[in-house]
């Protein structure tokens, strides 16, 4: 009995298959469903050849949409992922997802329009910044539709981003450095997010172009190990400029993040009841401190004098302080000390809070609500302290 020949679209299932198909620009088709095909284009003897899905619609007509090469799968698991993908497409538009694609640069819009939204102004603000810097400064990549969008390309981006230098703020030195990994993450996150916004919306039929290209880098947020005692605390108030001296006191006696005690204003500590008000944090939610008298006093004389909306602790210019310009006049006074070049002003919080579990034994909980953080994030950053604590209590139950 004769072998049946197999047909050229049946060698699109096996690497084999693919490796031996004639080089054309005209796809080899496959037959998923009714109108609704798979094809795999090689245009090229060695090349890693593209996917391809077709789909029909009720009038007869064909509409594409291309899947990429797929290189980052094992090759003998290419056409399972790429009848996935299609078969996801297929589904999305039968279903009514729109033909139509928004590119690149018009998700990231439509996120920031959505923070703006879910009252989010300085989420979108930041989020801004960085698609101006990472995604719109890409011209290629921003104007891509989202339709088209292809895990090769994604990698592309993020690569290019990664290996993009981070230029020394601190004049008095030259060259550049690695990007950090905490860093990457945070860039990744927004395009992440706006790309997550689509998808849920119906406006891409899934996320497998940037599902595992946008993934955060794991661990990249160690354990803050710079801790200032009292005493060099009390050193950086008395050796830095009063304005930026003000600011240093105040992170050294509440645990906020230096962004959220910047942003105070005269009108979020009240004086009479010595309540301080924080409205913008990392955590996204308002809460109010009592102040002890000597905090409340020092907070008290800072607003003297001022409008309700200045800024509790401003510039010598009378402007909001940011990390532009705070961080070099900082890192000079530190290192006039000696300090160690970890030293920068994220770990004046760090000791504050280092403090309150060491030396105040105040309980987690409370320690977590004053600097606006998790749990989890306390004991994640701040475990190695407690266990010293749970050793001193279990030696105190010693017969």
């Amino acid at each position: 009995m004769a072998t049946q020949k197999k047909s050229a679209t049946d060698t699109i299932v096996t690497v084999s298959g693919r490796k031996d198909l004639l080089p054309r620009h005209a796809p080899y088709f496959q037959k998923l469903r009714h109108q609704c095909h798979l094809g795999f284009r090689k245009t090229t003897a060695d090349s890693h050849g593209a996917w391809i899905a077709r789909y029909g619609d009720a009038s007869g007509k064909y509409e594409f949409h291309s899947l990429g090469s797929l290189e980052s799968v094992i090759a003998n698991r290419r056409y399972d992922e790429a009848v996935k993908l299609a078969t996801e497409w297929f589904d999305y538009r039968s279903g009514g997802g729109s033909s139509e694609s928004i590119t690149v640069k018009q998700t990231c819009e439509r996120f920031l329009e959505h923070l703006k939204a879910s009252n989010k102004p300085d989420g979108a603000k930041d989020n801004l910044g960085r698609f101006e810097r990472w995604v719109y400064s890409d011209v290629t990549f921003s104007a891509t539709p989202l339709v088209k969008l292809t895990s090769t390309m994604v990698d592309a981006w993020r690569k290019k981003m990664i290996a993009t230098p981070v230029i020394l703020q601190d004049k008095s030195k030259q060259g550049t450095k690695k990007r950090a990994a905490s860093t990457i993450n945070r860039d990744l996150a927004p395009l992440r997010a706006a790309l997550n916004l689509a998808l849920e919306d119906n406006l891409v039929a899934s996320d497998g172009a940037w599902k595992s290209k946008l993934k955060p880098i794991k661990d990249a947020d160690n354990r803050r190990d710079c801790y200032l005692d009292i005493e060099q605390r009390r050193a950086l108030v008395d050796n830095s400029p009063p304005d930026l001296a003000a600011l240093i006191k105040a992170l050294s006696l509440v645990p906020l993040r230096p962004g959220a005690m910047a942003a105070l204003t005269v009108s979020s500590f009240n004086t009479s009841l010595a309540v301080l008000s924080v409205g913008k944090d990392k955590s996204g939610r308002d809460r109010k401190i009592t102040m002890p008298k000597s905090t409340a006093q020092f907070l008290t004389d800072q607003s003297k004098g001022k409008d309700s909306i200045a800024p509790l602790f401003a510039q010598s210019n009378g402007k909001f302080w940011n990390k532009d310009a705070w961080k070099v006049p900082f890192k000079i006074t530190a290192s006039k000390l000696g300090l160690s070049s970890d030293a920068v002003m994220y770990a004046l919080r760090h000791s504050a809070i280092t403090d309150l579990i060491v030396y105040e034994n105040l309980d987690i909980m409370t320690v977590a609500r004053l600097s606006g953080t998790s749990l989890a994030m306390i004991e994640k950053n701040y475990g190695h302290l407690l266990q010293s604590h749970a050793a001193k209590g279990l030696a105190g139950l010693a017969l």
